[in-house]
Parts: structure tokens; sequence; C-alpha cells
């Protein structure tokens, strides 16, 4: 196939992804009250789960100040509702983009890992949303410089921190999938990784400083998952090395 022949099934493949991700938008435009009062909303109330569990007091009330903003919230949050929904697709149609290209040797594992990157993804986004969201909310909504400033929440600061902390971080969960597929290509292999350490540490944190909200202390809350996914790259190469060796 010729150059243009590639583009032309790539096009097919994002076509038919984001078609995918369009349609499965359409859950979250449907379901309005669910997907707020029953989802997005829910850890801005004293009653979520992950506060009546550790005894934690959070509560926020949210005001909106622009007059097209509960709209366009809307549209985002749908839009979210789509990637998430059809996730597991759009990682099909990549596959069926790669595949063609690998010998049947590398389809194997890199099968495995695309198979293995939805899982991280929804493991991603739970951690997003029970784990560091909470985590976040309770520090700042806990914190004040004086008794005399109250905090009013707008529904963008809410929902731009909602959506780095949740959709962003499932994507970055995706970096041992990643890590694997290059492994498997010999791109990359574990001596580099545990070399890289070091760097992987300043990295991590670059990185969750800009998924985060600009302050050190919801940085460091996403940095940790972050370095145990390095370290759990590595494992996936060490034993991802040693079944290959044992098949040989």
């Amino acid at each position: 196939m010729s150059f243009w022949d590639h583009l032309d099934v790539l096009r097919g493949n994002l076509f038919r992804a984001m078609g995918a991700v369009c349609l499965c938008s359409v859950l979250g435009l449907s379901f309005k009250e669910l997907l707020f009062d029953g989802v997005v909303l829910a850890p801005t109330r004293s009653d979520f789960i992950v506060y009546r569990l550790l005894g934690w007091s959070v509560s926020m009330d949210l005001i909106n100040v622009e007059v097209s903003a509960q709209f366009f919230v809307h549209l985002k949050a749908a839009f979210a509702v789509g990637v998430i929904v059809a996730f597991p697709y759009v990682v099909w149609e990549v596959w069926r983009f790669l595949a063609p290209a690998l010998y049947e040797r590398e389809k194997k594992p890199v099968r495995m890992a695309f198979g293995m990157s939805t899982g991280l993804f929804y493991l991603g986004v739970l951690a997003g949303y029970f784990i560091v969201l909470p985590v976040c909310l309770q520090f700042f909504m806990n914190y004040t410089v004086s008794d005399t400033v109250a905090n009013t929440i707008t529904i963008g600061s809410y929902m731009s921190m909602f959506f780095s902390l949740v959709l962003l971080i499932g994507v970055v969960f995706e970096f041992p999938t990643v890590v694997l597929v290059l492994n498997r290509l010999g791109v990359l292999d574990r001596s580099m990784l545990r070399k890289g350490r070091r760097y992987a540490i300043v990295i991590v944190l670059v990185l969750a400083a800009l998924i985060t909200p600009a302050d050190p202390f919801s940085m460091f809350v996403l940095a940790i998952p972050l370095y145990f996914l390095y370290e759990f790259s590595i494992l996936l190469c060490s034993k991802s090395i040693a079944k290959s060796e044992a098949g040989e």
C-alpha cells in the first residue's frame, strides 16, 4: 500500500472512532440529571460515598456567572461520557490500523497490550474520581486564609478540575500499555527504564503539574500513582522478557 492508501485507511479508522464517541455522547445529552446529580456533582456533596467512609466533611455550593456556561459544561460532560463509553471501540480501531504492519510474532503481545489498555483507562478514571478528586476537594474546601473569606466556586472552575483529575488521569494510566508495546517491538527494554528512574521522577512531577490545577498538593497526590505506574511498567517488561525467553 502507498502512503496515501495508508492515510485513507487511517482516515476511515479515525472517522469511525469519532463517530462512536459522538454517538455515545448522546447518552450524556439524554440523561442530564443522572449524569450531573448522580455522577459529576456527587463529589460536591457531603453524602458522597468516599466522604462517608472516611468521615470527611466536604460540601460545596456551585454558582454560575456566565450566561452560556451551563450549556457548554453539559456539552463537555457529554463528550467526556462519549470518550469513556466508546474507549474500547476506539482502541479496537487503533489496533485495526496497526495490526497489518506487525509481524505475526509481534501481534500476540501487542494485542494483549491493547486489551490491557481498556482496563488501565477505566482504572485511571476510577482512581481520579474516587481517590484523587475527593482528596483534593477535601483539602481545598477546608483550607482558608481567614474566616472572613468564603469559598464560592463556579461551575466552570469545578468542571475544569473534574476533567483534569478524572479523564486525563485515565489517559495517563495508558503509560504501561505504551511501554509494553515498545518493549515487544524492541524499541525499549527494562534496563533503559531502570536507568531512567531519576529522569522519570522529574517527568512525572512535570506531568502531574500540567494535569492538575496550579497547586503543589494535588500535584503530589497525582504524582505518587503515576510513579507507581512507571515501576509497574518495569515489572511488565521483566515478565514480558521472561515469557519470551521461555518460549524460545
